[in-house]
C-alpha cells in the first residue's frame, strides 16, 4: 500500500482477556453511533428503542438479480457530483455514513495510536471515493450511523452515501440507489463455542436470537419463521441498533446466537475468542454502496472508482483485504470477491 493507506491494528485482542476486552470494547463503542439517532416511530423491540425492520426481498419479477441492477461506470460530473465539489472551505468533504465499531471493517482501533481514526476495508474505500471525486483522500465527513439509520440518513440528505457492510436488496432498492457490488458475503449463526447451536436448523428451538434492526439477518428469520423454514420456538424479538451490540448480548448471556454477516461475524468470533460460527453461510448477499435514487452521476462515478478499485494491484480491493481481513476471513479472498458487474443501465 503507498503512503495514503492506514495502518493495520494488530492481530488478536490479547491473552486471555480477549472476551473482556472485546465486550468493554463493545459497551464503550456502542453507545457512541448514536451521533445520527433514531427517529420517533417505528417498531419498538425488546430493546426498548424504536427500531425499523427491513422488509423481505421483494418476490415478483420486477426485481430479480438485485446486484445486476446498476448504472455503467462514468467519471462525468453531474448535478449531485458538482454539489459536492461546490462546498466551500472545510464544508467541501464527502459526507459518508459508515460505522464505527466493526472490527476491521470500520471501527475505531484502541492500539493504532491515532485517537479517533477510522481505520477498516470500508474506510478503504470511502478514503478512495474521496480522492478521485475531490482529489484528497481525506477530504471526508464521517457519520456514524445506525444499522437501522442507513436509509433515512441518505433519504434525508444527513450523508452523500452510505458506506457500511450494506447488502443489496430488491427492498431497499426501492428506496435507494446502489452501486455495483464490492463484497460477497452471505447470513451466518454466531454462537458460544459451547453451545449446543449447530447452525441454521433444528437446533435454533427455543433459543433467543439477535440481529440488527433494519438488517436483512432480520428480514431473512422473519421471512423463514413466518414460511416455517424455521423452528416455530425460535425467538427472534431482540432487536439491536448496531450489530456489535448483539455480541454484547451473547456475551451477558442475554441471548443464545446471532445471525449477521458471515464477514461481519468472523470479526465478532476474532473479538471473542469463546465464540464461533456455527454451520456454514445460508445466503448469498452483496454489499453495495447506497446513495439516493436521483443520484446518477454519483452512482456511475463510484461504480468507476470500484472497476479501478479492483484492477488496482499494488494499492485496491485484494490489498485492502489483505490488510483487513485476511486474517479473520483467511488468505484465500475468492469467496469474498464480487463476481464481474454486471450493468442493467449503460445510457
Amino acid at each position: 500500500m503507498n503512503a495514503r493507506r492506514l495502518r493495520a491494528a494488530p492481530r488478536g485482542w490479547g491473552g486471555g482477556g480477549a472476551r473482556a476486552a472485546a465486550c468493554v470494547l463493545a459497551l464503550v463503542l456502542a453507545p457512541a453511533l448514536t451521533c445520527v439517532g433514531t427517529p420517533s416511530g417505528g417498531t419498538a423491540g425488546t430493546t426498548g428503542r424504536p427500531v425499523a425492520h427491513a422488509a423481505p426481498a421483494r418476490a415478483d419479477e420486477e426485481c430479480t438479480d438485485p446486484e445486476k441492477q446498476t448504472l455503467s461506470p462514468s467519471r462525468a460530473d453531474g448535478g449531485t457530483i458538482e454539489a459536492i465539489k461546490n462546498r466551500r472551505g472545510e464544508k467541501r468533504k464527502l459526507i459518508v455514513g459508515v460505522d464505527q465499531n466493526s472490527y476491521r471493517w470500520g471501527y475505531r482501533n484502541p492500539n493504532s495510536g491515532e485517537s479517533g481514526r477510522l481505520e477498516g476495508f470500508d474506510i478503504d474505500l470511502v478514503h478512495r471515493i474521496a480522492e478521485d471525486i475531490l482529489g484528497d483522500p481525506d477530504a471526508v465527513q464521517f457519520k456514524a450511523i445506525p444499522t437501522d439509520q442507513r436509509i433515512p440518513a441518505i433519504q434525508d440528505g444527513r450523508v452523500d452515501m452510505v458506506v457500511r457492510t450494506m447488502t443489496i436488496n430488491c427492498a431497499r432498492m426501492e428506496e435507494v440507489a446502489f452501486s455495483a457490488p464490492y463484497f460477497r458475503t452471505g447470513q451466518q449463526v454466531l454462537a458460544p463455542k459451547s453451545s449446543p447451536v449447530e447452525g441454521y436448523d433444528g437446533t435454533l428451538a427455543n433459543r433467543r436470537i439477535c440481529t440488527a434492526a433494519g438488517s436483512t439477518a432480520y428480514a431473512k428469520l422473519e421471512e423463514d419463521k413466518k414460511a416455517g423454514d424455521l423452528p416455530e420456538s425460535t425467538d427472534i424479538r431482540t432487536t439491536v441498533p448496531n450489530q456489535l451490540d448483539c455480541l454484547v448480548r451473547l456475551q451477558l448471556g442475554e441471548v443464545d446466537a446471532v445471525v449477521t454477516d458471515a464477514a461481519l461475524a468472523a470479526s465478532q468470533a476474532a473479538q471473542d475468542p469463546t465464540v464461533r460460527l456455527k454451520g456454514e453461510a445460508f445466503t448469498t448477499e452483496y454489499y453495495g454502496v447506497a446513495m439516493k435514487k436521483d443520484a446518477d452521476d454519483l452512482v456511475r462515478r463510484v461504480n468507476q472508482i470500484l472497476v479501478d478499485f479492483r484492477q488496482d494491484t499494488e494499492d485496491g480491493w485484494q490489498a485492502s483485504y489483505d490488510t483487513w481481513l485476511s486474517a479473520t476471513l483467511g488468505g484465500d479472498s475468492s469467496k469474498s470477491e464480487p463476481p464481474a458487474p454486471v450493468y442493467a443501465r449503460k445510457d
